[in-house]
């Protein structure tokens, strides 16, 4: 997953994050980021996926 980077400098792009919560603004930070990119791109079996999810905090304990 590479993100489209050609209007990072479009202050229109970024309107709704005054309206973004806490989870949204994580995520469009976690995209952007060259080692996650790196990580996500490499990660071709379940076993990779989970430990992908694992180094990047997105793994949640399930509720009980």
């Amino acid at each position: 997953m590479k993100p489209d980077t050609s209007q990072w400098c479009d202050p229109q792009a970024y309107a709704f994050v005054k309206g973004a919560a806490a989870d949204e603004i994580a995520w469009e930070f976690l995209r952007r980021n060259p080692q996650y990119q790196r990580d996500f791109a490499a990660s071709r079996s379940a076993k990779a996926m989970r430990a992908l999810r694992k180094r990047w905090g997105l793994q949640f304990r399930r509720q009980a």
